[in-house]
């Protein structure tokens, strides 16, 4: 399959290694929202049985990277996504498969024209983990910039 045929899911997990270590499953990946899950696996698990912390955070980074991949996808020829930020709460205890839901902080259009303009904007990515019961135990921000190539 050839990188025009792959999903961005497949992308990712064929180029972001964590991801792949971690079978992060992208379930939904649309300019508007991205959904990757976590599956409950032991060998990831903390002290009390859950997802680990670290793990939940790079569930959270991935889905912010699917989506910035999805809407900004069209501008990688003259730009570089690239994570600037990233701040996460840790707010119930997660147990079992989570995932994670991102959307962006900004209107997609807003930010091309920024980099339309020459400049390198930046953009806020919020993302919710879930539990299978929708409870929500963590919320996290990723702050993304469009570095031109120039």
């Amino acid at each position: 399959m050839s990188a025009d045929q792959m999903s961005i899911g497949e992308m990712l997990a064929a180029t972001v290694p964590m991801a792949r270590t971690l079978n992060l499953e992208f379930r939904e990946t649309t300019p508007e929202k991205a959904v990757v899950a976590l599956p409950d696996q032991a060998e990831y698990h903390n002290h009390v049985g859950g997802p680990h912390a670290g793990a939940m955070f790079t569930l959270g980074e991935s889905a912010s990277g699917a989506i910035v991949l999805a809407a900004f996808g069209e501008q990688l020829s003259r730009a570089v996504p690239l994570a600037v930020s990233a701040d996460i709460a840790y707010k119930k205890l997660a147990m079992g498969p989570v995932t994670a839901t991102a959307t962006l902080g900004r209107p997609a259009a807003e930010v091309v024209a920024e980099l339309d303009a020459g400049q390198r904007p930046e953009f806020p990515v919020a993302i919710a983990i879930q539990r299978e019961d929708g409870a929500v135990t963590g919320e996290m921000t990723v702050v993304w910039t469009l570095r031109p190539n120039n």
